[in-house]
């Protein structure tokens, strides 16, 4: 059960989703203060008693963070922490812990942990780590988008524009590409026109990191 309150709305008046910190901790005092803390600097907080509370909350697909306890009464954190990994959850986490070990502190930082604080922490060591962790899953969701915008432009092209956006990318001519795939070279300069326009690309440049980000293997020119 969510035990916070929203301190913001869900969508900032320019349209943005806010952020959103979890805070997975089954002591309620601790749950409490993390409560309080990140609401003092304006940030949507969710907090729970234990990690199947959390699993099963609707998440947030704004930029987001879990603090999470390692001992949670009955499981580990660093076992939740595979559970989280495998259900598709990609959020970063912050640790935190009253009986912090080196060991665990490697284990969670390798698994990809973003921070790991020993109770008690500075306030501030908190929010500087929350703010780094909800800056970093921005960035994978803009990411991601971006990736997802382009694949959606690739779909749009014709088999034809996709073969020409092939030849494009290494680099070849109108010319090269007409004579490559058995065409004139008016019929080359239209459809690559169309694949400029479709994948918004500026320059050629901007194709080819296109084509890298969609894995998209470049035609090879027949040997002559």
């Amino acid at each position: 059960m969510s035990s916070s309150t929203h301190s913001t709305s869900a969508q900032s008046p320019d349209g943005r989703k806010e952020p959103v910190v979890y805070v997975v901790d089954d002591d309620e005092s601790m749950r409490l203060a993390l409560c309080g803390l990140l609401h003092s600097v304006g940030l949507r907080v969710e907090a729970f008693e234990s990690s199947q509370d959390f699993l099963a909350f609707p998440k947030s697909d704004a930029p987001s963070c879990l603090v999470l306890d390692v001992r949670l009464r009955g499981e580990s954190g660093l076992t939740f922490q595979e559970q989280i990994a495998k259900s598709g959850v990609r959020m970063p986490i912050v640790f935190m812990t009253g009986h912090g070990d080196i060991a665990m502190t490697v284990k969670a930082m390798k698994a990809g942990a973003v921070d790991f604080f020993t109770k008690p922490f500075r306030d501030q060591d908190m929010l500087d780590a929350v703010a780094n962790a909800l800056a970093r899953d921005g960035e994978r969701i803009a990411a991601e988008q971006s990736t997802a915008a382009v694949r959606s432009a690739y779909d749009s092209l014709t088999p034809r524009e996709r073969e020409v956006m092939g030849f494009v990318v290494t680099g070849l001519m109108n010319k090269q590409i007409a004579a490559e795939l058995n065409l004139s070279e008016i019929t080359v300069k239209i459809h690559r026109g169309q694949v400029m326009k479709k994948m918004a690309a500026r320059s050629v440049a901007e194709l080819v990191r296109m084509s890298e980000s969609l894995g998209v293997n470049p035609k090879q020119k027949k040997p002559s």
